[in-house]
């Protein structure tokens, strides 16, 4: 790929400036003679066509609207800190620089949360657009705009929507970016003015990489084709409080029974669940078809669901459906995590608190996070505002950072605000407690670039948009289906319905502008009450030395019996939500006597001192629990932790999975030399997967293909990988096993979707059945090469030998040349035209690979899908570490650059600090800024 080196416009090279601009030119040139030698885009790009869109850094801009001047200071990197002497004036200012660096990535974000993607790419993009506009992200969002936010949010979002405008203003596609210049050759379209509910949607696109358990719901219920209800709640296993701490420990349970006892005194309204509403242990509802059995995780169905074939297909068409739609800041749902962990100053060297965060997200180019400042020069009623961190390319304020008081960080909670609901169809309704109620029907017309434009219906039922009509499949699948005597008849089948929080219109908005100014603990929960979805893990510290935690949220209430772990039955009202646990009620944790709290997706409380059911598909605390460990080493050998220990820590590589399997690894008798040869890697390990291990490629390579043999081979084929195939038994085998009654079945699911997955999950679960060497899940069947495993270490041997000779094939004979990072390695990817572009689109706009460290469920979670490959998918999307005793010797890291022009200096400038672990120093005071500054653009009135 080629490297990014073209200078910026009208930027000043730094120590090696010179060098990197001959670079650039002599690239610059290269591909323009490669496009007019044989790539068919001769005589339409040019030089001045790539460099067209680069912005301007320098001089000065006259921006209608303003009320004063405003100054924006970049520094070597390309990244922009704004003065402004208003809060619209510094909102009209964010707009118009987003724009300038990153607008092609707002415009199709704002196309795919409205539903508009075949307006920009044509006909390949109806199918998503049909489900997003099914969704409805556009018109919760427009909504929010009118009902919900206030007067002040609605006035930032205007001025951050006028100055996206004021650079929009005047320009052709090719001026504003690269991929305009392409999306021209096959369609004509235009950018379109911003508008304030184009921010609010995307919270919504935020909200849905981040939504919590659905995919779990729907492989539960998948699983029941092949594996029965004590196999499923193995692969679900309790989360492991004794072991793993949850993130609130101390004072919590005083502090929610006070809570209970005075009622919400917050005023918050639609709170009606109550102590009786936990829904840890159930019995079979009247439907015949949701029910839990007895731990959180442990779930089953009962006949009817079991028994359906359509249904499970109906689940599995879904599944295609989601994985399919464009991520916004995450992978769908799988994968993904954060880590976040603050200390309080009497466990650091400055004596006051650290404050790390490094989200987990799919990577992609450009990051997600846009790094920025927004400064009142004087802050005051009219200017409100001296904030820095990281935010999203189409949204006005700043989502992680710190300001002149306080720092906060986020990680996904995992709550579950999502429910699945089968619903009975009947003609133009469907049944609600013995009754047929009509749906909530309307048409959207469906525009694509280059085509005829597309009708559809979206049909809603009282629990939400029916999900099951976006596939053509998926409508009469249930035709055929077997069903409980006590459940409805299937009749045309089946429909499947999405409750979720997000669909409701609410105030995030709001809490984002309320948490940037928030100057103490108080403000920042006030804030925080207003952060509904998506639920998020709020760490914070500030200057005067206090540290906290606050779960914030929408976070529905369920009927008894009910904890929302697989589909309901809709027709029957006593499955509907009872409400939402009330803001008071929520955990958090204020100075906790320990001195730290640590956040990574572990269960937020003990189950047991806690009267709601947050979710039952908690990360299972691998990463949390060796940051926890990480911590107390430092605190209990009498050290201080300084910015460096807490980077330090971001960076740990130790593998939790392998310190408990490769001791018994090592114990194997292996009789091939070769299996001999790889084994004895593993001797003296000391788990650590930096990149250039051969211990850890093979044992990586091991966990693989252990995963595969004990568990994903007998997993229904719509959880395997596509186009892999097994000779499996029927699913409606009985009795026993019959060799010449077996079928080639190949698997289903897109290879970064598929399980299993090998992440913390999986850990517990082999954790729970490693010592008992006969256990069932032990067992695999002969080979034409193999003969059939009946114990651990006869499984366990053959995993080594599948992986020795795997990577002979993928590495080389020669063991001394294996390492990890040729393994798992990093491909940074343009989101549109670098995936599905032309072959030199994706040559120009893609970058990569790199050799990464890390792996799964590590602290340094470059996470990978054992079932489909090593290449990392979700990684630390940036990282920081906050000193508040100091905020100007805070550090922070972007996984590419401030810029989204391909050929820009600025496109991946930080990747390689990024792979190597550094962090870049993190000015936020006006002489700190001024001594980085390269470039300085004032916009004027």
């Amino acid at each position: 790929m080629p490297p990014n080196t073209t200078a910026s416009s009208g930027q000043k090279p730094g120590k090696s400036g010179r060098k990197k601009g001959r670079r650039a030119r002599l690239l610059v040139i290269v591909l323009v003679v490669a496009l007019v030698g044989g790539f068919g885009y001769g005589g339409y790009w040019s030089v001045s066509t790539v460099r067209a869109s680069f912005p301007q850094t320098k001089g000065t801009i006259t921006l209608e609207g303003l009320s004063g001047p405003v100054d924006v200071k970049r520094d070597g990197y390309g990244i922009p800190q704004i003065y402004a002497s208003s809060d619209e004036d510094l909102f009209m200012a964010q707009g118009y620089v987003q724009a300038q660096d990153r607008f092609y990535e707002m415009d199709v974000r704002r196309h795919m949360t409205s539903g508009r993607l075949s307006e920009m790419f044509g006909k390949s993009q109806v199918k998503n657009d049909e489900f997003l506009r099914t969704l409805g992200w556009d018109r919760v969002a427009q909504k929010e705009y009118d009902t919900k936010l206030s007067a002040s949010t609605k006035k930032y979002l205007q001025a951050y929507a006028k100055g996206v405008n004021a650079y929009l203003k005047g320009k052709d596609g090719k001026e504003i970016s690269l991929e305009y210049a392409a999306l021209d050759l096959t369609n004509d379209y235009k950018p379109q003015p911003w508008t304030p509910v184009d921010s609010v949607s995307w919270l919504k696109a935020m909200a849905w990489d981040l939504r919590g358990n659905m995919q779990d719901e729907i492989d539960r219920s998948l699983m029941t084709s092949r594996l029965g209800p004590k196999q499923i709640a193995d692969l679900y296993p309790e989360y492991p409080y004794s072991r793993n701490k949850p993130i609130v420990q101390e004072g919590e349970y005083n502090a929610l029974t006070k809570a209970f006892e005075q009622g919400d005194s917050t005023g918050a309204t639609g709170a009606t669940g109550t102590a009786g509403s936990k829904g840890a242990t159930g019995t079979t509802g009247t439907t015949g078809t949701r029910s839990t059995t007895g731990t959180s995780g442990s779930t089953s169905t009962s006949t009817s669901t079991s028994a359906s074939s359509s249904l499970r297909s109906q689940l599995a068409g879904l599944t295609n459906v989601l994985a399919d739609v464009p991520t916004a800041v995450g992978v769908n749902g799988h994968g993904i995590g954060s880590n976040s962990w603050v200390v309080a100053g009497s466990h650091t060297i400055t004596g006051k608190p650290l404050l790390a965060n490094d989200p987990h997200l799919s990577a992609s180019l450009p990051s997600v996070w846009y790094q920025m400042g927004l400064h009142c020069t004087t802050v005051s009623s009219k200017c409100g505002y001296d904030v820095t961190g990281y935010t999203f390319a189409g949204m006005p304020g700043v989502i992680i950072g710190h300001n002149q008081s306080i720092s906060w960080g986020m990680t996904n909670s995992g709550v579950d605000v999502t429910d699945l609901y089968l619903e009975k169809l009947s003609g133009d309704g469907y049944l609600r407690d013995g009754k047929v109620v009509p749906f909530t029907s309307r048409t959207e017309t469906i525009k694509v670039a280059g085509g005829d434009s597309k009708k559809i219906v979206v049909r809603e039922t009282n629990n939400g948009p029916l999900l099951s009509d976006r596939d053509d499949e998926l409508v009469n699948v249930g035709k055929k289906a077997t069903v409980d005597t006590v459940a409805p008849d299937r009749a045309d089948g089946y429909g499947v319905a999405l409750r979720w929080t997000a669909l409701d219109p609410g105030n995030t908005m709001d809490a984002v502008f309320a948490i940037d100014k928030a100057s103490n603990w108080s403000e920042f929960r006030r804030a925080a009450r207003s952060f509904d979805v998506p639920s998020q893990n709020l760490i914070y510290a500030d200057t005067q030395g206090n540290i906290g935690y606050q779960l914030p949220g929408k976070i529905p209430t369920r009927a008894q019996g009910d904890d929302g772990s697989i589909p309901a039955p809709g027709w029957d009202s006593k499955y509907d939500w009872t409400g939402y646990i009330p803001p008071a009620a929520l955990p958090y944790e204020f100075n906790p006597k320990r001195g730290y709290i640590v956040t990574a997706n572990q269960a937020v409380i003990d189950k047991d001192k806690y009267p709601y059911t947050l979710t039952t598909d908690w990360g299972y605390g691998s990463r949390s629990q060796r940051i926890t460990d990480l911590i107390e080493s430092k605190i209990k050998g009498g050290g201080k932790i300084s910015t460096d220990d807490m980077r330090q820590m971001q960076l740990d590589n130790s593998s939790e999975i392998a310190k408990l399997l490769v001791p018994k690894l090592l114990k194997i008798d292996v009789s091939d030399k070769h299996v001999r040869a790889a084994q004895k890697l593993l001797e003296g390990w000391d788990y650590t997967q930096d990149s250039d291990s051969a211990a850890a490629a093979y044992f990586n390579a091991v966990w693989r293909n252990i995963l595969k043999l004990a568990f994903g081979n007998k997993l229904p084929k719509e959880l395997r990988v596509k186009g892999q195939c097994l000779w499996v038994e029927p699913a409606d085998s009985t009795g026993p096993a019959d060799e010449d009654r077996k079928v080639r079945e190949c698997g289903q699911r897109e290879a970064d979707q598929a399980q299993p997955d090998g992440g913390d999950r999986w850990f517990e679960v082999v954790r729970n059945i490693v010592d008992d060497e006969k256990n069932d899940w032990w067992q695999s069947p002969a080979t034409r090469t193999d003969p059939a495993t009946t114990t651990r270490d006869e499984l366990f041997g053959r995993a080594m030998k599948d992986a020795t000779w795997e990577l002979v094939a993928k590495l080389g004979k020669d063991m001394d040349t294996w390492s990890w990072g040729r393994l798992h390695r990093l491909f940074l990817k343009n989101q549109t035209l670098g995936t599905d572009g032309p072959g030199i689109l994706q040559y120009m706009l893609n970058r990569g690979p790199w050799k990464l460290d890390g792996g799964e469920a590590t602290v340094n979670a470059t996470g990978w899908n054992a079932a489909g490959g090593y290449n990392a998918l979700w990684v630390p999307s940036m990282r920081m570490v906050v000193n508040l005793a100091d905020l100007d010797k805070s550090k922070w890291i972007n996984l590419s650059g401030a810029s989204g022009h391909a050929y820009s200096a600025h496109y991946t400038d930080q990747t390689e600090k990024w792979v190597k672990g550094e962090l870049l120093p993190w000015n936020f005071s006006k002489d700190a800024v001024d001594k980085s500054t390269t470039d300085t653009l004032v916009l004027k009135p």
